[in-house]
């Protein structure tokens, strides 16, 4: 069951191959999306300070009935802090929202501030290395036990390597069918970071494509599960977001394989313009 794979990060911490994305639910919702999600069998949970449930996904971790360290728990620092103080004070400030003694991952949600995103990008080189200098000592006294980047394209990661003593062991980036980066995954990789997929399902504008609906019905499976396990099946930490349990365990279930003919068919489909009412975000966008 995918629920109990997990890969080994370049610094030997284990990471369970499927998590929870907790993106757009509430806060007062996430302590029980935690919980149903614990008995269903997930163990890795993906939050961020920009998500504003920190506290409730700690509130779940600390309720589900299970030992903390049974609980993978990736977080996010804001884009916006840039300066060493600013970092040390936001990561602190996690740790205390979630109330969970330490934090398996945290990352830099972005190399640029979110009104900047993709926009001066050398621009905040200097500040992503404040903030990474920020996690590194954060792991020294044993607040984190892991630390990466997320949205972090070649040059950014490569500024943080020519200036970091510990280096990121993952690099979170959209990555769905119809949109992955697969060179910049490759590149990910050769650095030693492990690549996590956000919006695996396309923040659910992947359910209208009938290309993809048609081939799903042909493996009897449901769009976010053709989804999740081309994701998975690419060696990628795959994070469907849901609240919904039935969808949680559906969403598990993906117990198949895709063949190399569909799988090269779903790397090249024409990449998805429109995410709805999504779209102005900058991930989406890409401004």
């Amino acid at each position: 069951m995918i629920l109990n794979e997990t890969y080994t990060l370049s610094d030997g911490i284990e990471i369970p191959k499927l998590g929870l994305g907790t993106w757009f639910i509430d806060d007062d919702k996430a302590a029980q999306a935690v919980r149903d999600a614990v008995k269903i069998g997930y163990r890795h949970f993906d939050s961020a300070e920009a998500y504003g449930n920190e506290h409730g996904v700690g509130e779940g971790v600390r309720t589900c009935g299970l030992p903390r360290e049974e609980i993978f728990i990736t977080t996010k620092l804001a884009a916006e802090m840039k300066t060493y103080e600013d970092a040390a004070k936001a990561i602190d400030e996690s740790l205390a929202k979630m109330d969970i003694g330490y934090i398996d991952l945290m990352l830099i949600h972005s190399p640029q501030p979110w009104d900047n995103y993709r926009l001066d990008k050398r621009s905040y080189d200097k500040g992503n290395l404040e903030a990474w200098r920020a996690l590194e000592d954060a792991v020294k006294a044993g607040k984190l036990r892991s630390i990466g980047v997320a949205n972090f394209e070649q040059p950014d990661i490569d500024s943080l390597l020519a200036g970091c003593t510990i280096r990121p062991v993952v690099n979170q980036l959209l990555a769905h069918i119809s949109n992955t980066p697969h060179e910049l995954i490759a590149y990910s990789e050769s650095k030693g970071m492990k690549v996590q997929a956000y919006s695996p399902i396309a923040h659910g504008q992947i359910l209208k494509t009938p290309e993809i609906v048609s081939m799903a019905e042909r493996y009897g499976v449901t769009v976010p599960q053709l989804c999740i396990r081309y994701t998975l099946q690419l060696g990628l930490i795959s994070l469907p977001k849901t609240g919904n349990p039935e969808h949680m365990k559906s969403n598990a279930e993906v117990d198949f394989v895709i063949s190399d003919e569909d799988m090269e068919i779903l790397k090249t489909m024409e990449k998805i313009r429109d995410y709805g009412e999504f779209s102005y975000f900058p991930v989406f966008s890409g401004k």
